[in-house]
């Protein structure tokens, strides 16, 4: 997901924003999903929001495993961190769960560079962006992810 910081445009383009990883049919290997991810390229061009589109990837009744590389502005600086998103839907089965619960530490230690971790468990949780933002932010507020501002009442 991550490049060289000299990369050409066309490098650049074929980068992966998003990516969802699944247990292979015998559930002995974590494979990429199939047509589940989110190229720099297509921002933009086919995808108008690259979070939201990202959400709609994930299956409602199944578990996954998804690196997100999330764009984010503070009040100081644009950032960018890479997200490890453990996504078990309260709906799923409690066997899809332990397995997946089970083999999270297997896959994570296989990515370098991970900054934040979150285990989602319901759609309205992954859906309200803001949750994301405070995980990203920590003790900073951030007032804008993937470009769209993030209304602050306080």
């Amino acid at each position: 997901m991550k490049v060289r910081k000299y990369s050409s445009p066309e490098e650049v383009k074929k980068r992966k924003k998003a990516v969802l990883f699944c247990l292979s049919d015998d559930k002995k290997q974590i494979i990429v999903e199939d047509a589940r991810e989110i190229l720099v390229g297509e921002i933009g061009e086919s995808v108008q929001d690259p979070y939201a589109s990202f959400v709609k990837l994930l299956p409602l009744t199944d578990c996954r495993y998804a690196l997100y590389d999330a764009t984010y502005e503070t009040k100081e600086s644009k950032k960018e961190d890479l997200v490890f998103i453990f996504w078990a839907p309260e709906v799923a089965s409690l066997k899809s769960k332990m397995i997946y619960a089970s083999s999270k530490d297997a896959i994570k230690k296989k990515f370098t560079g991970i900054k934040h971790e979150w285990q989602v468990n319901g759609l309205e949780e992954i859906q309200d962006r803001t949750t994301l933002a405070e995980k990203l932010g920590g003790n900073v507020v951030v007032v804008s992810l993937e470009g769209i501002s993030l209304q602050n009442d306080n």
